[in-house]
This record gives structure tokens, sequence and C-alpha cells, in this order.
């Protein structure tokens, strides 16, 4: 912190100036409210400036977690909203303690793009009660936004909307054109002075805030809750972990030299969130455009992010009552701005342009965070990528029979030009079958690879090439060992070439090994293999019996 003291202190303060209107307007969308946002911002992001993993990273409350928390809300009230808050920073805190920070880097991408891109979506469907100057009712966020609708084309009042959109536009054009401008700031603070130029402008404000921050207190807990609200706490948890881990991959993608910790950044946020409902604040994470105005602005140690706060606590403490003239509507354009800028076009186009499996989880992943719940569509999304790959590797085993080399070309079988399979096939009285097992024998491959050896007529010794499988599970051992039976059964000898070593103990484990060494050893390469098959084959075609 002492390396460039100025520059992180403007740093700072250019993230406070943008920081600002967010806090408040993810206050306000959470349903707790404006000062919920701010005290979120100044407790959570000094804390996990302080004790987080990334020296880069500003936390504080975000989009994303105003999906999880308004359910929670309207169901349990501000306390949920606090305990879910406290329950959260537990779960963070026994993750880190785990070690289990570096397992998000495994989450499939069309995963993290899906539910991203349908978060974007949710709140902007939040703000359309607030952007139309209607109130909206429903479970669902589409039904409380579609109800809105239909509450302001019954009475149509333009002065919201308006507001809301020219807010929004203002953000959206100025960040194109003049990216280091705070016109978050500059839009609201203009909303404002219009709305108390204009007294007959019909728009609702933020209301009275207390000024400073409220002495901690527990007052909100009640254990008769604990079991409702473990699954919301579940989901904040995860959130906040994935959120803030990505983040802090962003953050040190912006610069040369900075490295997260991912399971420290995991314990900063699980003390940022257990400290924060103690004042009343809201569930955080770390905000990736809060960040990235950091690092642009050149920060380059925490003492930028604990600026942050510290301002934010200034404003908090000296200018309430001029927060709580803003108007809501131009909030609601703030977080429409943001939505637009959350969706990473040219990702999820060359996504859903990649692979089907690929293009089907990150629709899955979108709709049903949309249509049902974030929690539901990561699993959701995690399974069917787990089954699609799933799917793909098991097509990618292949049991392949190879035409028998000529004598003179045994010695180069196992050749990485593979000369056995380019030889000219032998006459079919030697009765030997060589075939190529590729790939991965196990539970889903098994049973198709392997019915197609054991159907196998004709010939009276197999040779079976191990050396290209690349994974073997117990089920692919336990099928490959009954086709070898059922081989046996018919007469057919069956020799197993190059078997790895850690593929042995599997075989052995299941008597697969032991019982193929007991009638014919197993063959190091291709070559000793078909030289031992054809000893025990006669000239004139009848089988040696062992």
């Amino acid at each position: 912190m002492r390396r460039a003291p100025g520059r992180d202190l403007v740093a700072g303060l250019t993230v406070a100036v943008v920081a600002l209107p967010l806090a408040l307007a993810f206050g306000v969308a959470s349903g707790v409210g404006a000062q919920a946002g701010l005290v979120t911002a100044v407790v959570a992001g000094a804390l996990a400036a302080v004790f987080g993993g990334s020296n880069l990273q500003v936390s504080g409350p975000t989009g994303a977690m105003t999906v999880v928390l308004v359910p929670v809300v309207q169901r349990h009230g501000t306390d949920g909203v606090l305990m879910v808050g406290l329950l959260a920073g537990l779960l963070l805190v026994l993750v880190a303690v785990l070690r289990l920070g570096r397992a998000a880097k495994y989450l499939p991408l069309p995963v993290v793009e899906g539910f991203t891109a349908g978060i974007a979506v949710v709140i902007a469907l939040q703000q359309v009660p607030a952007a139309l100057g209607a109130a909206g009712e429903g479970e669902k966020v589409w039904q409380v936004a579609a109800h809105a609708g239909v509450r302001f084309l019954e009475h149509p009042d333009a002065d919201a909307p308006v507001m809301a959109l020219g807010v929004a536009v203002l953000l959206l054009v100025g960040a194109r054109r003049r990216p280091g401008v705070p016109f978050s700031l500059l839009a609201v603070a203009a909303a404002t002075l219009l709305a108390e130029a204009l007294p007959g402008l019909d728009v609702a404000r933020i209301g009275e805030l207390p000024s400073g921050l409220p002495a901690p207190s527990l007052a909100f807990l009640d254990p008769s809750m604990l079991v409702a609200l473990l699954p919301s706490a579940l989901a904040v948890a995860a959130l906040a972990g994935l959120e803030s881990l990505l983040c802090a991959s962003v953050a040190d993608g912006m610069t040369t030299g900075q490295r997260h910790d991912p399971d420290r950044e995991l314990f900063g946020q699980g003390l940022a969130n257990l400290a924060t409902p103690l004042f009343g604040g809201v569930p955080a994470t770390a905000a990736i455009a809060r960040t990235a105005v950091n690092v642009r602005a050149g920060a380059s140690s925490r003492l930028a992010a604990l600026t942050h706060a510290v301002v934010l606590a200034g404003i908090v403490f000296s200018a309430a009552g001029l927060v709580a003239r803003i108007p809501l509507p131009a909030l609601a354009g703030v977080l429409l701005a943001t939505c637009v800028r959350m969706v990473q076009v040219a990702t999820l186009t060359a996504l859903a342009r990649s692979t089907r499996a690929d293009a089907a989880v990150l629709a899955v992943t979108f709709v049903v965070t949309v249509a049902v719940d974030l929690v539901t569509a990561v699993v959701i999304g995690i399974a069917l990528a787990g089954v699609l790959a799933l799917r793909q590797v098991t097509h990618s085993a292949r049991l392949e029979p190879l035409p028998l080399p000529a004598a003179e070309h045994v010695e180069n079988a196992d050749k990485p030009a593979d000369d056995a399979e380019k030889a000219e096939p032998a006459a079919p009285t030697e009765h030997v079958a060589v075939f190529r097992l590729d790939g991965p024998l196990f539970f889903p491959a098994a049973h198709r690879l392997l019915t197609r050896l054991s159907e196998v007529d004709g010939v009276q010794v197999v040779v079976l090439r191990m050396s290209r499988v690349t994974a073997i599970d117990a089920t692919g051992a336990a099928v490959l060992g009954e086709a070898i039976t059922e081989l046996e059964h018919r007469g057919v000898t069956v020799l197993l070439s190059g078997v790895k070593p850690d593929h042995e103990h599997v075989l052995t484990a299941l008597g697969i090994a032991e019982r193929s060494r007991r009638d014919h050893p197993v063959l190091p390469d291709t070559r000793a293999a078909i030289a031992h098959a054809r000893s025990l084959v006669r000239p004139d075609g009848d089988y040696l019996p062992r």
C-alpha cells in the first residue's frame, strides 16, 4: 500500500463515484432499501479489501445477488435477507478453510455465460415497475414485470419511463465514447436536479435515509427460519464465491504481476458477509464493473478498494439528505444500462456456434435462470454439461479390427507409424484376429464396444491391443472379462497386449489379469502377442490346445 498511495487514493475516489449510484440501485432492487446498499458497499467493501485474496477487487452489492434476494424478501422479510447473508458468510469461510476455491475454474463456460445472461434479463425485469412508475405483483419476476406493464397501460404516465430510458441511454452512449467519465453519477445527478426543478414531475424518490451506519445488532436472528433459509444461503454463497473468483481472474488478466489467492478470496468474502448483516446490509460479492474501473484508474494495491469504502462511508454520514431525493426511475435506468453491459453478445454467439452441446447447455441454463431460479439453473446446466461431455467421451471410444501383418511386419506392429495397419491382410488360414481398443473403457462405452468383440466368428485366437486405452473402470474391466469368458466358451483364445500399469490393477482387482495369465501370458506388445497367437495355430488352420 506504500508503493503508490497517491495513485491508489485517486483510483479509490473514482471507484466510489461510480459505485454510489450502483450501491443505491442494488439496495433498492434487492427489496431491502437504498441504505442497505450503501451499508453493504461500506462494510463489505472494506473487509473484503483487507482480507480478500486479490489486491485490486472492489466488493459490494451486485445485480446478480438481487436475483436471489428478492424472493427471500417476499417470503421472509428483511430479517430473512440478513440471516441468509450471515449463513452464506459462514459457508464461504468453511469452503475457504477446506481450500475448495480452485474448484470454481472447472465450471463449464456455457453454464457461466448462460446464467450471466439470464441474470441480466432478470435484473432488467426487476426494474420494470420502477421504470414504468407502476407496482407489480406475482411470484416470479416476469410475472411482476408483466403485471406492472398492464397497470401502466391502464394509467399511462410518461414521466418515469422517459427518465429511466434517458438515464440508460446516457450511460450506454457515454460509456462507449468516454469510458473514463462516471456517467452513472452524472446521469443520476441530472435526473435528481430535473426532478427538483420540475415539481410536477411524477416520479418516486428513494425517501428518507438515516445519517450514518446503524449500530451492529443480531436482533434478526431467528433459529426457526434456519431450515427454510438454508437453500437461499447456499445459493448466495455459491453466487458470491463464483462471481468473486471470476472477477479476480478478470482483474488478473487486466494487469501484469497480479495473481489472486482463490481460497483467501473466499475467506475475505465470507468475513464480509458475516459482518454486513450486523449493520443491516445485504449479501455482497466482488463487482466486475467496479473492479474494472479500479484497475483502469491505476490502482496497484488494496488501498484503492479501502479508499472507495471510506469515501462511501463519508457520503453515508454527510449526504443522506441529498441521497434521499434521488428518483427511483433514475436508478432503474442505471441498472437497465448495467444489464445491457453484462451480456457479452460476441461470447454468446461464439458458444452458440461452437458445438450443439455447448449451445444446448447455454440455452437451457439461460431459460431456467429466467423462468425458475439461479440455483436450479446452475445445477441443471452443470448436470446437462456433464451428461453431454460423457456422451462425447463415450463416442470417442472405438474397437477397431486391424489387418494381421505379414510375418516380416510383425516387429513394427507397435511403432507410431502403425505398419501393422498398413500391411496386407494375412491369409484367412491364420485364424487370428487383431483388435485395437481406443479411448476410455468405462461404464457408458464398455457394453457397446465389447458386445462387438464377443460376436467375433471364424477365428481361433483374438489379440486385443490395450495400449491405447486411456482409462478403464470396474464396469469396463468386468464387461471385458465377460467378453473374454464368452469367447473362451466358444473355443477362442484371447490374448491381451500392451496393458498399461495403471490399468492393470483394475484388471487384477477383478481377477481378469490373473485368469489371463493362468491360461496365456499378458503380452507386453503386439509383436509378441501376434507371434504367440501364430504359435497356437498349425499351418493347416487347426488350433493347438494349450
